[in-house]
């Protein structure tokens, strides 16, 4: 095998084991360059002496790996007994193995046409050989780009060149004729229209056309990267916030899962931006507080609070009241009678008619935290059902609750020491119990009472006199809200 077809062979080797390596040729564009070197010929008359060569090319990247060049050369081969001028003109592949930041090492193989003319003939030339003519010959060889910036580069290459005549020398013994070349020069590139040099997933030339920055991801510093706005989100690449709710487009994709390509994703009047900056209101639920009015409703309509489902606490939703009832959900009392709204609804009386209104019933005062002995509660001995006498004292914590709704409390049962203490603890729980099943019986919410037992655990007086175990024999009224 000769050294032509051994050197093609590990260059075409070489090459498929690197081409999963990333490239650097497909990024490049129309470019080319000039080189300066000289050539080694390979002939019968085992010519070692260097002449000048010169070559200048166009090269172009192709695809992934691969750039195509042509090129022209002009110089001579020769050594001490003959010397011709060539003309090599050639078409060559180029495989980028690697690609580095600042560098980047290649193959070459290809295909040309070479023009010759001997300007010193040898001492013993062969009988019909020519002196000029042209053949064809086989470029491969290995090269190395070195950047010096963004599109100039220091280039140094070198190979070996099979031709298809004998002629070179004019000694003709068999052996085709062959030279191995040398160059060092400039390469100048431009950068290819599908190159994608900021990693965005856009194509210079798609950048060129929507008139981003081809060398920032982010060209409006929005938090998303260019391509994934015009391929994923339809967002505009050029404006931080392309719908105008005052919401950067990364902000609404990656933080807050909104529409950046409208202003109001939730469709309740309100701009995503205020829901977040001015309201605190969810942008993704038109009705944040569940109180069946939207956000924007709330905030520019009925002035309510987005965040409260009842704003004036008067036991209506704001829903309720403005659809419902009519009532002014900014106001406890609307007909400004003596009965709130939530307690004229609750006993089925117009909220919105002071003349059915009826003047407060006796209440307990007691604040938010504290308790107070509900006097009068008596039960049998040993027993927790309440007696006649009892109601009649328990109206006034009735009366509390009926005319507070917005009121929740504890009924709390306590006993003397007498008797066993797991017995008093059951026991004060069903008083307790009772009490709240009484409440709950005259028409209050189930859900705005507890009741809990603790025994003789708490007295209130000494339990060795009578009247001090009458006295922690008792019911207390304890408000939570």
């Amino acid at each position: 095998m000769n050294t032509t077809v051994k050197f093609f062979g590990l260059v075409v080797l070489t090459g498929m084991f690197w081409a999963p390596s990333q490239a650097q040729f497909k990024d490049q564009g129309l470019g080319g360059g000039i080189g300066f070197g000289g050539t080694f010929g390979q002939t019968e008359l085992k010519d070692r002496e260097p002449r000048f060569l010169a070559r200048a090319f166009l090269r172009y990247g192709l695809v992934n790996h691969v750039a195509g060049e042509f090129g022209v050369a002009l110089g001579r081969v020769g050594g001490p007994d003959y010397r011709s001028q060539i003309i090599p003109i050639d078409y060559r592949f180029l495989l980028s193995p690697f690609s580095f930041e600042s560098w980047n090492p290649y193959l070459y193989a290809g295909v040309g046409a070479l023009h010759f003319q001997q300007e010193k003939a040898p001492p013993a030339p062969t009988a019909g050989a020519k002196k000029k003519g042209w053949t064809a010959f086989i470029p491969a060889g290995i090269g190395l780009q070195i950047r010096l910036n963004d599109r100039v580069s220091f280039e140094t290459s070198g190979g070996y060149n099979h031709t298809f005549t004998d002629d070179l020398n004019t000694v003709k013994v068999g052996q085709k004729d062959a030279y191995f070349a040398f160059f060092v020069g400039l390469t100048v590139a431009g950068e290819s229209g599908s190159a994608d040099p900021d990693g965005d997933e856009l194509t210079n030339k798609e950048e060129k056309q929507l008139g981003t920055n081809p060398k920032v991801a982010d060209s409006d510093g929005d938090g998303l990267p260019d391509g994934a706005e015009i391929k994923q989100h339809s967002t505009n690449p050029l404006l931080p916030d392309s719908d105008g709710d005052a919401l950067k487009d990364g902000e609404e994709v990656n933080t807050y899962k909104t529409n950046p390509m409208r202003a109001d994703t939730d469709g309740d009047s309100l701009k995503d931006g205020d829901e977040i900056t001015n309201y605190n209101t969810n942008p993704l639920k038109a009705d944040t507080d569940g109180d069946s009015l939207s956000d924007g409703d709330e905030v520019t309509k009925h002035k309510t609070d987005p965040l409260k489902t009842d704003t004036d606490a008067d036991g209506l939703t704001d829903g309720d009241e403005v659809m419902k009832h009519k009532t002014d959900p900014l106001k406890v009392d609307t007909d400004g009678g003596t009965v709130n709204d939530g307690a004229e609804v609750g006993r089925n009386s117009d909220p919105l008619n002071t003349m059915d209104d009826i003047p407060k019933k006796e209440e307990l005062k007691v604040e938010v935290g504290k308790a107070i002995v509900l006097e009068g509660i008596v039960f049998a001995t040993g027993k927790a059902a309440i007696t006649p006498e009892s109601e009649l004292n328990l109206e006034k914590a009735y009366n509390t609750l009926a005319q507070n709704p917005e009121i929740a409390v504890e009924i709390q049962g306590h006993t003397d020491n007498t008797g066993g203490k797991a017995t008093n603890t059951n026991l004060s729980q069903a008083r307790a119990e009772s009490v709240k099943a009484w409440l709950v019986s005259k028409g209050i919410a189930a859900d705005r009472i507890t009741a809990k037992g603790f025994g003789p655990d708490k007295p209130v007086a000494d339990n060795k006199t009578k009247e001090g175990r009458q006295k922690n024999r008792r019911i207390e009224f304890f408000r939570v809200k």
